[in-house]
């Protein structure tokens, strides 16, 4: 065996050693929670006459909050990040909860863990309607 062969085959059978280990670092799903930006000082309005939020059980994602509307006619507002891997978290109605389509991570209405892999909660914020413009405020 000459040298170009030798460090051939002690090449590829470190790749061979190392493959498996990188893969699982990119497809892990351990609890390494994320620190996603948190929306900070919230201030916007939203017009409901129209859209997801005129209908109970209606939710959209704005400013990287999502405002729901339950089917009682109340709104919530939360992060919309997942604090596992930040991925964007849906509105589940039946339940008047939240929940991240990536790992299935749910959260309370008020953004508190209710199953992992996430172990934070999401950041809440305020909610008041008037007339038809809801306002979502820190």
């Amino acid at each position: 065996m000459d040298r170009k062969e030798f460090l051939s085959q002690v090449g590829f059978g470190a790749a061979a050693l190392l493959l498996p280990a990188c893969i699982s670092t990119l497809t892990s799903c351990s609890s390494n929670d994320v620190s996603p930006t948190t929306p900070t000082n919230v201030d916007f309005t939203i017009d409901i006459s129209s859209g997801p939020l005129a209908t109970n059980g209606g939710f959209l994602v704005n400013n990287r909050i999502i405002v729901a509307r339950t089917t009682a006619g109340g709104f919530l507002a939360v992060s919309a990040i997942c604090t596992h891997e930040g991925t964007t978290i849906q509105y589940q109605s039946g339940s008047n909860n939240f929940r991240c389509p990536n790992h299935g991570a749910t959260f309370s209405s008020t953004g508190q863990v209710t199953n992992g892999p996430a172990n934070r909660p999401l950041t809440q914020y305020k909610t008041e309607l008037t007339g038809t413009s809801l306002r979502v405020f820190s």
